[in-house]
């Protein structure tokens, strides 16, 4: 009964946490003038970025100090679920992912045999307020510039890379918009999930977790986009994926697929490989700490064995839609999603 309590306790808080939001909007909206607290609101932005720089500094001394490395995978924390459009748990995803990396059920070393515990490997700068910001009144467009420039940020301290926690799928637009302008070019893109997210505003949201890739694409931040473990798609999805080009790799065809996709070969000719895991491309056997359970998904080692085998520079990647009000009590989803950011920071640090 302790962890009914407490996931009906956490869905209390979200809850709560929206409607005090909207008040807040709703206060600042009829008792401050619209000059005022958009120079207020960027007071706190201004201040969020600081606290992001700093850390980011910081992080990068001490790799320089312990000799330098090409690229050091960066973890940096996007707490924000209020883009989903069924639950909202991923906006506490972070440090329950965080405890996962350092469980003490495993040791620090990835499969690869990179010890995390080397900082040259992989930092950690913490988590952008999100919910601070929004309890500013501060609204989406603000926000997603502010993961934009927290990833830029990261980016400006060689050779830190950033590996993003998220947080909702919707968090990897402006993640990936930032890389793309940052690096001056179009990234590919390899995109493991349930669903193709290319809706063109689900349910009249722009910044729907649904609808991200449409934003890249839309966008021309990407030159390839490969799609894999696609199993719940409709009309729309097809279309959109027609229109930009999309290369989707859906389940029921995942036999025939295996063979190119452990080969793959991305990035040539562009500025890098950009790697994005949303939970739920996972069989709802392997990942139960999901919002939308979808049937005859991919099994954790399939993913593996398409990304180790990938061959590419990643020069940024997420792991998002983990949920941890659906998880189990001892949070075994939140060390699945640990181990993809492992297994990924090893691949993109050297």
């Amino acid at each position: 009964m302790s962890f009914l309590r407490s996931l009906a306790r956490s869905q209390e808080i979200s809850k709560a946490g929206r409607r005090g939001i909207h008040c807040m909007q709703k206060l600042c909206a009829e008792k401050i003038a619209p000059d005022s607290l958009q120079k207020a609101q960027s007071r706190v932005i201004d201040a969020a970025l600081t606290l992001v720089r700093e850390n980011t500094r910081l992080k990068k001394e001490l790799v320089h100090s312990l000799g330098g490395a090409v690229a050091t995978s960066t973890l940096l924390g996007v707490p924000l679920g209020h883009n989903s459009s069924y639950l909202e748990g991923p906006a506490f995803a972070p440090p329950f992912i965080r405890d996962g990396i350092w469980s003490a059920s495993a040791n620090s070393t990835t499969e690869e045999g990179k010890d995390l515990k080397d900082l040259r490997v992989m930092v950690d700068v913490g988590d952008i307020p999100v919910q601070e910001l929004r309890d500013c009144g501060i609204e989406d467009e603000r926000l997603m510039k502010v993961v934009s420039d927290s990833v830029k940020i990261v980016m400006d301290e060689h050779p830190l890379r950033p590996l993003i926690l998220g947080g909702d799928h919707s968090i990897s637009y402006p993640v990936v918009r930032a890389i793309s302008e940052k690096l001056g070019g179009q990234v590919d893109i390899i995109h493991f999930d349930a669903h193709p997210d290319l809706y063109d505003a689900f349910e009249g949201n722009y910044y729907s977790h649904a609808s991200s890739f449409a934003r890249i694409m839309e966008g021309n931040y990407a030159r390839r986009l490969l799609q894999v473990g696609i199993r719940s798609i409709n009309i729309e999805g097809r279309e959109q994926a027609k229109k930009f080009g999309v290369e989707q790799y859906e389940m029921r065809h995942f036999s025939k697929d295996r063979p190119f996709l452990e080969n793959l070969k991305l990035g040539e000719g562009v500025k890098g490989v950009y790697v994005s895991i949303d939970v739920d491309c996972l069989d709802p056997g392997y990942a139960v700490g999901v919002s939308h359970y979808e049937s005859g998904g991919l099994s954790f080692r399939d993913v593996m064995n398409i990304l180790q085998n990938l061959k590419g520079d990643i020069v940024g990647g997420d792991v998002v839609e983990y949920n941890v009000q659906r998880d189990t009590p001892d949070h075994m989803t939140a060390m699945v999603a640990a181990k993809f950011v492992r297994e990924l920071a090893a691949k993109m640090s050297k």
